[in-house]
Order: C-alpha cells, then structure tokens, then sequence
C-alpha cells in the first residue's frame, strides 16, 4: 500500500512539472496544384507546383509561462516543396521563421529570422495574401507585400492589441564586421482592425539590398546582385545602395462583401552601388495601386476579383514602364481545414525598363515567381487543393 502510495505521489509530481512546462505545437500546410502558363521564355507551359496559395510549410510553436504576465515564445518554421521533398528559401532548415523571445501584456520582443512591418500590417490587405496566392501579387512583389524576402539578424517589437489598434517595428543587424549600415535593414508599421474596417501602414528600409546577406539575398545560397533578383520587373534596378518602400491600405467589409485597396511607392536609391551600372548613382521610384473584392457567396464558398497597376521608373527619358494584372478566383472550403480553389491571373506590360545588365528595354511581362514572358503578355491559371494540420 505505501508503495502504491509513492509511485502515486510520484506520478503526480512529474505531472505538475510537465504541465508547467511549455506549451508546443506542431502545425503545417500542405499547397499543390496544376498549372497552365501561356507564356513561360515563349513557351506554353504546364506543371505542378507547391505552395501557391500559401506555401507548403510545417513548423514548431511553442510558449512557456514564466509567471507575472511574462511569457517565454518560439516559432520554428520550415518551407518546403511538395513535388521534389526539397528544402524551400534557398535550402534552409527554417527559412520561413526562427524565432524566440518574451511576451507580457505589454507586447513582444523577439530575436531571429522575421517578417517585416510591410509583410505584417500591409500584406493581409493585398489579393496576393487572401484568395490569390502568389501569382495574383503585385508585379514582382517589388513592394514585398507578399513576403518575397524575410529578414535575418532581427530584432522585432510587437504591440499588445489596444481596442483593434496594434503597432511594431524590426531592426535588422547588417553582420558587416566594420560597417554597421551594410546589409541593414529595419521597418515599422501599425494597423486598426476594428469591425467592419482594417486598415494598416508601414514603411521598410533596406541597405545594400543585392549584397550577399542582404535582402534581396539572404537565403540559403550565395549569390552576386545580378543573380538575387530574378524578375523582370526590377532586376535592373537592383544594385541600389537603398531599397525603400512606403505603404498604405485599407479594407471595409459590409454584409457578406469586402472591397480594399492597398498602395506603395518603392524607390531605389544610388543605383550601380554594387555591381556595374551605366546609371550609377541615379535614383528611381515605382508606384503601385491595388483595388480587390470578394463576396462570400456561403461560408464555404467565395469568389474574388482584383486589379493592379504598376508605374514604373523614368530612366533617362525612356518612356515609363507600365503593368496592368487581372485576378479571378473561387475558394471553396470542403472542411475547416481543407479547401480547393482556382485561380487565374493575366499580366500586360508596357514601356521601357532596365534588364539585370541596366540597359533599357522594352518592359515585358512577368508575373510574380514565375519565368518572364517573351512579350507583352503573360496568362497563369491554377487548380490547386490546401490543406492544414
């Protein structure tokens, strides 16, 4: 009997300790789907791919009380592809996020690879993050709405919600031995979502973004500015000493329809400062303009429309680069966790741009992630299925 007694008493122990232990949870979602593109170097395309609507991922969560209100955070979170098993961000283990920090009442502090304030209080109000997908971003995810590049080495503040109202900002450490501002990087935002209204701003600065360890080049591989930026769409102005981004929107939701829009001016600075220019030293600025509306035909079920309009940079009297992109969309949620939906997205350019090698061209289209167009035009649809754990 005294030894039932013990082993109770010891079980008991062990499970106060487990219990005041962290919390963990391991999370993830799964995105494949068909492809048709018209356009891929002037080819018809068709293909699977993974992660369009959101990306394939699974990820470790976890907190731990520390008592008073202070709480102990992490999150580790890996991106990967479904087709081929391999690593997604350029081969790392947790390219998405890795994080650990501290939370109270009063917000969070936390150190590691992080989304910045443009991703956080901008990017839910763009198509690209809702019903879209990828595809449907704005053209190139030059204004990184749509979370084209994370930050390493960051420092991130995090507001408590203060009646709808929530604010933050990162700073992220360039690791240049002898030169702080190198590869530096920080932003800041703030959000009000509050009934029927959202709205949300921020700003983010970039140093050196093409160097290695920089923005545009942070992933798992190395690469030379010429090779860190693929598309088109701004990849001759990727040199830049400064990558800046200014941004605002707003969404309104009455009845079962929501209508937003969302605006950015991009502007790079001191062009040629890492790699040869013939307009070293010059300065430029992109604009862009998004309308998008979605109407819950059923909780289960609903559909999406969105424009978008890119102005490009003036470089040397050449005429402006334009894109104007269309989305369609349906969504429709076969349980809480699983859904099938559709996707299509067409893209016309115009004008003149810079290529990788900063001569002037004519603009072509390229919509988000996938291969340039040989032409003005470029038409992406997709028949996907989600799901999450």
């Amino acid at each position: 009997m005294k030894k039932s007694l013990l082993a109770f008493a010891a079980l008991s122990t062990f499970a106060g300790i487990a219990h005041a232990q962290s919390n963990v949870t391991l999370y993830g979602i799964i995105d494949e789907g068909v492809n048709v593109i018209t356009n891929s170097g002037g080819k018809h395309l068709y293909n699977l791919s993974s992660g369009e609507l959101q990306g394939s991922r699974w990820g470790v969560r976890g907190t731990e009380d520390l008592g008073g209100g202070l709480k102990a955070i992490f999150d580790l979170e890996n991106g990967f592809d479904v087709n081929s098993g391999k690593l997604g961000q350029g081969g790392l283990m947790f390219g998405r996020q890795a994080f650990v920090g501290l939370s109270s009442q009063f917000g969070a502090v936390t150190l590691g690879r992080q989304y910045d304030s443009v991703v956080d209080y901008l990017g839910p109000l763009e198509v690209g993050d809702q019903w879209g997908g990828y595809i449907a971003a704005h053209p190139g995810d030059l204004d990184n709405f749509n979370n084209a590049y994370r930050t390493n080495n960051t420092v991130k503040y995090t507001s408590a919600n203060y009646n709808g109202l929530t604010f933050g900002g990162t700073y992220s450490f360039g690791g240049i031995a002898g030169n702080l501002t190198s590869n530096q990087i920080w932003s800041l935002g703030a959000s009000y979502n509050n009934g029927p209204l959202i709205l949300g701003a921020a700003y983010l600065n970039a140093r050196t973004p093409s160097a290695s360890g920089g923005l545009f080049n942070n992933g798992g591989t190395v690469a030379t500015a010429s090779t860190a930026v693929t598309t088109s769409i701004y990849s001759g102005f990727a040199s830049a000493n400064t990558y800046q981004v200014i941004g605002g929107g707003g969404a309104y939701t009455f009845g079962a329809a929501t209508i937003g829009a969302t605006y950015s001016n991009i502007r790079f600075d001191d062009l040629g400062a890492t790699s040869a220019s013939p307009f070293k030293g010059q300065s430029v600025s992109f604009n862009n303009a998004e309308v998008n509306f979605k109407y819950q035909l059923t909780p289960a079920f609903l559909v999406g429309v969105a424009y978008d309009y890119t102005r490009g940079a003036q470089i040397n009297g050449a005429s402006r680069a334009q894109y104007h992109q269309g989305a369609v969309g349906v969504d429709y949620f076969l349980s809480k966790r699983t859904d099938v939906y559709v996707t299509g997205v067409y893209q016309h350019a115009l004008g003149d741009t810079l290529n990788a090698a900063g001569q002037t061209v004519d603009a072509t289209a390229n919509i988000n992630q996938l291969s340039p167009s040989s032409n003005q035009n470029q038409f992406t649809a997709r028949i996907g299925i989600r799901t999450k754990f």
